[in-house]
């Protein structure tokens, strides 16, 4: 195995001080920008015409700024600010200053192009563009963690043609009439022709980008923190959980989409700055000391985002991302923690939504019962577990892809059946294509989910009541996911995900387990099923499917765990949250949104390709650390045999 060396060396010569120097100047200068006007009309989304009076993208840039600014000021050791710091390493500062570059380049790059020219820019914008150029420039003349050699890798040859084919393609296109019939297909291929040869170039600039930064790790022991009593690190810890619950929900309540754009550009930088700052892992730290109390701020940042909202209009949307994010947990178990790829998992969620559905008392229910709540969530969990052991039993001896096809098949099976039982081609108990509508909300110990209360002075609307409804039901699912994970039963799982025939052969009954795993991943799924039944009012066959524009539906949920990180608590949370979010706020791009978002997903997947929040074992198998080469001594003359 080869040997990697590192060494902490600045990309541009510069001296140390002026660097920091010049960081700091970009970092002052971009904060201050938000003070200024960025633009002359009101056009712009967030109207940025104002002095002293930040608006949209402007409290990004503020944030950018500072947060560079703190964290350049903690690499240098300056009293009061080592705290922001502990790895001492300049890596979070250049990932601070790519924050605020992106920040900058984004909002000046949208307003040249919704306003029709740089023209149009106050000299806010020039000293927001300024200043995230200094920042990255003077980041790049610190000391920072480098790789002594990257061997530049070159995209494969034949795709380059791509290049001179995409003017080709254009001339074409415009050489046609439009009303030939072949002016649509070319204009199609013109198209496809120009994103594949950008993607070519981008990838590799990426490589020439990493060649020439060769950016490392160099592992340095943290600091060693403060001695604070209890009462002060869990203080901390709901700090931390306090300032996390504004971060998402500035995310989720962004107005527009060249607001939701750049926080998705300044989340990135900005996580990797805070991560190789060392504040990540000192935070993970008191987290582990102290986790009934993390569990609990957990809980409470999550119960508090209602009462953060004026209106239902994001609560909804965080309602159904709660949704897709359980469905996406019991996906994990049979995915992530037993290794069976699951292609036609949402018609478990479906088998329990249309259980709720039939005894809901609906008008349009043939069963003509109403079940309360808790029979209602029952009901819909066991049928869902009955029909994860029917499907599970004469399929699970099957293995990789023959075990997906059949999966797959089985979510269109439950599709096509549901349209199928409408009272003309088969009994009438799903209405066919019209579903069964009109369920009526949920009432628990007199509490009507679907009227408005008000708790402590703040009136919570009707997705309010459901998304706390659904985040006990998240609870519940995180609680049995952590308790099946770590058993003896979970551990079974993990060997028969990593080698079936080797855990078979030590006397663990792989059939068994993996319809186990299967069961119980379908009853959590039927649960999830119950509340969107009642949330969504209706339930239609079409809400369940292989893949669609938006979630939930089986690829978006394989996507949201693997995306996440398979066999994680936190990963497939974080995974269901951004898949849902990202298209539902992309919605502007319209027809580009799917283009936009499986561009977002290819960079995702090809930067962290063991998901955003993985276990150990799976970062390792991505990640394989470099050992250093051992000793032999002295060397041994081959003979026939050891040839």
């Amino acid at each position: 195995m080869t040997t990697t060396t590192t060494e902490t060396t600045p990309v541009i010569p510069l001296p140390a001080r002026a660097a920091a120097a010049l960081t700091g100047l970009g970092a002052l200068a971009t904060a201050a920008s938000a003070a200024m006007a960025w633009t002359w009309t009101s056009d712009f989304p967030g109207d940025l015409t104002f002095y002293g009076s930040p608006a949209g993208l402007q409290w990004l840039a503020l944030a950018a700024g500072l947060l560079t600014l703190v964290v350049l000021l903690g690499s240098q050791g300056v009293p009061g600010l080592r705290w922001a710091t502990p790895a001492r390493s300049n890596n979070a500062v250049l990932y601070a200053a790519t924050g605020t570059l992106a920040v900058s380049v984004y909002s000046v790059a949208s307003i040249a192009v919704e306003l029709d020219g740089l023209v149009n820019l106050e000299p806010g914008g020039w000293v927001l563009a300024a200043g995230g150029l200094l920042s990255v420039l003077g980041a790049l003349g610190l000391p920072l963690d480098r790789r002594t050699a990257v061997p530049l890798r070159i995209v494969d040859k034949r795709l380059f043609l791509l290049v001179p084919a995409a003017p080709l393609v254009w001339f074409g296109t415009h050489a046609i009439p439009e009303d030939k019939p072949v002016a649509p297909v070319l204009t199609a291929l013109a198209g496809g022709v120009a994103i594949a040869t950008g993607a070519v170039l981008l990838l590799q600039l990426g490589h020439l980008a990493n060649t020439w930064l060769r950016l490392g790790k160099i592992e340095r022991p943290l600091a060693a923190p403060r001695a604070l009593p209890s009462w002060a690190e869990v203080l901390l810890i709901i700090v931390a959980f306090g300032l996390g619950l504004f971060a998402i929900t500035f995310g989720i309540d962004t107005e527009y989409g060249e607001l939701f754009i750049g926080c998705l550009l300044f989340a990135g930088p900005a996580l990797a700055a805070l991560t190789k700052s060392g504040l990540i892992a000192r935070l993970r730290a008191l987290t582990v000391k102290h986790r009934p109390v993390t569990t609990g701020a957990a809980f409470a940042a999550a119960a508090s985002f209602p009462f953060t909202q004026s209106s239902d209009q994001y609560t909804s949307v965080a309602t159904n991302i709660l949704i897709f994010a359980t469905v996406a947990l019991g996906l994990n178990i049979v995915v992530g923690l037993a290794g069976l790829l699951d292609l036609g998992y949402v018609a478990f969620l479906g088998v329990g939504a249309y259980a709720a559905a039939l005894v809901s008392g609906s008008p349009a229910s043939p069963i003509h019962v109403q079940f309360p709540f808790w029979a209602a969530m029952l009901t819909g969990a066991a049928v869902s577990m009955v029909f994860g052991v029917i499907i599970g039993a004469p399929t699970l001896r099957l293995r990789g892809d023959y075990l997906a096809i059949v999966t797959l098949g089985f979510g269109e099976i439950f599709r096509i059946t549901m349209l199928n039982l409408n009272g003309t081609t088969g009994p009438k108990v799903t209405n066919g294509s019209n579903g069964i509508p009109r369920i009526p909300d949920l009432e628990i110990f007199g509490f009507d989910l679907g009227k408005p209360h008000t708790v402590a002075g703040i009136e919570l609307g009707r997705f309010s009541n459901y998304y706390l409804l659904m985040l006990l039901v998240t609870a519940v699912v995180v609680l049995i996911f952590a308790r099946v994970g770590n058993s003896r039963i979970g551990r079974a799982w993990v060997a028969i995900r990593e080698d079936e025939t080797a855990a078979e052969a030590m006397g663990i009954n792989g059939f068994r387990l993996k319809l186990l795993a299967f069961a119980l991943g379908a009853c959590l799924a039927g649960l999830a099923g119950t509340v969107q039944a009642h949330v969504s009012y209706t339930v239609t066959p079409d809400q369940y499917t292989f893949a669609e524009a938006l979630p939930p539906n089986s690829a978006f949920l394989l996507a949201a765990v693997i995306l996440g990180g398979m066999g994680t608590i936190s990963g497939p949370l974080a995974g269901a949250t951004l898949l849902f979010l990202i298209p539902k706020k992309l919605e502007f791009l319209a027809d580009y949104q799917l283009l936009a978002f499986g561009a977002a997903l290819i960079v995702l997947m090809r930067v962290r390709p063991e998901g955003l929040i993985p276990n150990r074992r799976r970062q390792l198998e991505f990640h394989e650390a470099a050992i250093p080469a051992q000793p032999t001594g002295e060397p041994t003359a081959l003979t026939k045999a050891g040839a």
